[in-house]
C-alpha cells in the first residue's frame, strides 16, 4: 500500500476554538508525577541519553494545571492498512517477541482544558524488530537476513534488501486490509486511569521499506468494556508515535535489528511524520548510553478533542 500524505500530516481542524487548544509537554515531570514507575527526566542524567522533541520550546501557561507546559492539539495521521479493532485489553503486548525492551507511557488530556481524560481507551500497534505486523505477516514487509558487515549502520543500511514488496511502501496509508493470520503480538488496548495515564510493555519497533520507525495509536471515547474488548464510542484521535534518529541508529547496532537488510527511511525522509516535534508524535526517549539493549522508556502526552471523530482512514 502506498503511504502518501501531505507534508504536515494534519486533517482540517475542527470548529472549536483552536486558540485555547494545548497539550502538555511530552515525557517531563508530568510523567514522573503519575507514579508509574521510574521517573522519565526531561534531560539526560549522567551516562544516559535523552532523545526527544528538542525543537519545541514552549513557555509555561498560567492557566494550565500546576503551571505545566502546554502545546496544541496533537497531530492526526493516517491509520494505515494494518489496524485491528481493540480486542486485546492488556499492558504487556510482547507475546515473547525478541527486541529491545520498551516501556511506553502515554497521557491523554482534553486539549481544550488540559485536564486528564479518565477511562479513554488507548490502542497501540506496531511492527516487530524486523518489520512484520501481527495479523499481516504475509503482506507486511519485514526483512531479516544475514547481519550487515563492516561499519555499523549510520544511516540507511547497506546490502541487498530482502523481502522487498511490490508497489508502494505499506503500513501508513491506503485502505484497510483484512488480516491474513490470527497472530496479535505487539497490539493492545488499555483504559486510562484517573490521571489520564496508560503504560504498555513492548519492544522497540524495527523498520520496513518506505517508513521511519513508528508506533500507531488511537484514542477511543464514549464506549464501554465488554468481554470482547472495548466497544462503541468513537475514535477521537488517530496518530503515530515517532523515534529520534539517534535512538534508531543505536538500536540498529544490536540484535536482532542488526540482522535487517531492509532499506531504512529516516525521520526526515518519512512522508507521514509532520515534522513538528512532540505535537506531531515525537516521543521523549530515555535509555542508558551505549546500553540501549537494556531497555528504553518512551513517553508522550496526547492532546485530543473528545468531541471530534478522527478515524484516520481518509488521510
Amino acid at each position: 500500500m502506498t503511504e502518501q500524505q501531505s507534508s504536515n500530516g494534519l486533517e482540517p481542524q475542527p470548529q472549536r476554538d483552536m486558540t485555547r487548544r494545548r497539550v502538555m509537554v511530552a515525557g517531563g515531570a508530568a510523567v514522573a508525577a503519575a507514579g508509574l514507575g521510574a521517573a522519565v527526566a526531561t534531560t539526560a542524567s549522567a551516562g544516559e541519553t535523552s532523545a526527544s522533541a528538542s525543537s519545541a520550546t514552549p513557555s509555561a501557561s498560567a492557566s494550565s494545571p500546576s503551571g505545566e507546559v502546554c502545546y496544541r492539539l496533537t497531530s492526526e495521521t493516517t491509520e494505515g492498512p494494518y489496524y485491528i479493532d481493540a480486542d486485546k485489553i492488556r499492558k504487556d503486548i510482547t507475546e515473547g517477541k525478541e527486541g529491545i525492551p520498551m516501556t511506553l507511557r502515554l497521557k491523554v488530556i482534553d486539549s481544550d482544558s488540559c485536564k486528564p481524560m479518565a477511562k479513554a481507551a488507548v490502542d497501540i500497534w506496531h511492527c516487530d524488530a524486523l518489520g512484520l505486523y501481527s495479523g499481516y505477516e504475509s503482506s507486511s514487509s519485514g526483512g531479516g537476513g544475514t547481519p550487515l558487515t563492516g561499519t555499523p549502520p549510520t544511516g540507511t543500511p547497506t546490502g541487498t534488501p530482502t523481502g522487498t514488496p511490490t508497489g508502494g511502501p505499506p503500513g501508513g496509508g491506503g485502505g484497510h486490509q483484512d488480516p491474513t493470520d490470527d497472530k496479535r503480538y505487539l497490539r493492545g488496548t488499555q483504559l486510562t486511569d484517573r490521571h489520564g495515564f496508560v503504560e504498555f510493555t513492548t519492544v522497540f519497533p524495527g523498520w520496513y521499506r518506505g517508513r521511519c520507525v513508528h508506533i500507531h495509536t488511537k484514542v477511543h471515547v464514549g464506549g464501554r468494556m465488554t468481554d470482547s474488548g472495548y466497544e462503541g464510542g468513537h475514535a477521537c484521535h488517530t496518530g503515530q508515535l515517532f523515534f529520534a534518529e539517534e535512538a534508531v541508529l543505536d538500536s540498529a547496532k544490536v540484535a536482532p535489528y542488526n540482522t535487517s537488510t531492509t532499506e531504512r527511511t529516516t525521520l526526515d525522509e518519512d512522508g507521514i511524520y509532520p515534522g513538528n516535534g512532540a505535537q506531531g508524535g515525537l516521543l521523549h526517549l530515555k535509555y542508558r548510553k551505549g546500553k540501549i539493549e537494556k531497555g528504553v522508556v518512551g513517553s508522550l502526552t496526547l492532546g485530543v478533542d473528545p468531541d471530534a471523530t478522527h478515524e484516520g482512514t481518509g488521510l
